[in-house]
């Protein structure tokens, strides 16, 4: 079931990025849920494509069809189907590529995989399109959570060397992060922003494209919740977020940087605050052996550049079996970090509806 995720909150995502439609179906949805569908519309349009001049130019409306599980804006109990339909596509844009698989895409992988019946258009079912179908899930549960007191924020950490202001990890910084959800750009720093932009378009104008790390932040969850070994929080998330095209490494907490650090200036002292247990520092990201401690859960999230660019590149021509200089047509791109802000959060919402929605 590569297409599902969850086990109390299944998802179940469908379509290719140049089929007739994409979406998705949730399953295990409490009823009497009332959804806001303007603000479900507004996150996901945060995602959406084609518009401004740091994302790819395929416009795409993004308008999912509700088709069921709900009533009046409320859930019913019964599974929700959204149904996306693409109406921008340019399959002849990808002829040329049956035979000549794009460098860092699955089209190779998928070719021998699926014995050449895979969909090459526009990258199939492993297109970032299909990103769309997951914010309309992971807005709709962030909204749940939400009504519980669980806030999911988000920030572009950096854009290829250019960093974003740190958080503060004991508290999340998360009302700061919220206030980004009206920005276009969503960082903290307007001056960083402005560098990672000129990045961007310096990239562009190379035919070329940069990558870069989204930063999330959980609030309100409360300590006990996770398992150990092998299905706890950070094993769960690390499992949604790696299902979102282009992500190559995710890191909770100091992350990395725990390496090399010593065991005193990574550990995280225990303290009352009022009459709930805190640790004064959050070095942990808010999860140890893969349960809650009630600290903000933080993460980041590396996404490599956009593999497809405008820049001559060879491939290996499997009919012909020779090497050739070709440029990826179509339009991508230039850095996907900006759109999948949005994506992150609704993967992470995804996991901790999975394991407080029971």
């Amino acid at each position: 079931m590569s297409c599902s995720f969850g086990k109390n909150i299944c998802y179940t995502v469908f379509g290719q990025s140049h089929s007739e439609s994409i979406g998705c179906v949730i399953d295990g949805i409490p009823a009497g849920e009332k959804i806001d569908m303007e603000k479900l519309y507004s996150f996901m349009k945060r995602r959406a494509p084609g518009q401004d001049k740091f994302s790819t130019p395929r416009k795409e409306a993004d308008m999912p069809s509700v088709v069921s599980g709900m009533l009046n804006g409320v859930t019913c109990g019964a599974p929700i189907c959204a149904v996306i339909q693409n109406t921008n596509t340019r399959s002849q844009d990808y002829d040329k590529l049956r035979n000549l698989p794009r460098p860092s895409h699955a089209d190779y992988p998928a070719l021998i995989r699926y014995a050449g019946m895979n969909d090459p258009r526009g990258g199939g079912n492993f297109s970032g399109r299909m990103t769309a179908p997951l914010c309309f899930a992971g807005g709709l549960l962030m909204q749940i959570l939400e009504s519980k007191g669980i806030e999911i924020g988000a920030h572009i950490r950096s854009v290829s060397t250019v960093y974003d202001e740190n958080i503060d990890f004991t508290t999340g910084s998360i009302n700061e992060l919220k206030a980004l959800e009206t920005k276009a750009f969503p960082v903290i720093s307007d001056e960083a922003g402005e560098e990672m932009k000129a990045e961007i378009l310096s990239a562009r104008a190379e035919g070329d494209s940069v990558g870069g790390i989204v930063e999330c932040v959980i609030t309100g969850v409360p300590a006990g919740v996770g398992d150990p070994i092998f299905d706890g929080i950070e094993n769960r998330l690390a499992s949604a977020i790696f299902g979102i095209p282009a992500v190559r490494g995710i890191e909770f907490g100091a992350g990395f940087k725990a390496a090399e650090m010593r065991g005193s200036e990574h550990n995280d002292s225990y303290c009352l605050d009022g009459d709930s247990v805190k640790t004064k520092t959050n070095n942990h990201g808010g999860v140890i052996g893969g349960i809650t401690s009630g600290m903000p859960i933080i993460f980041r999230v590396a996404f490599k550049p956009t593999p497809s660019i405008g820049k001559e590149q060879t491939s290996l021509n499997l009919e012909i079996k020779e090497e050739e200089t070709f440029s990826v047509p179509g339009r991508h791109d230039p850095c996907i970090v900006q759109r999948a802000v949005p994506v992150v959060q609704a993967a992470a919402a995804l996991v901790i509806a999975d394991f407080l929605l029971k």
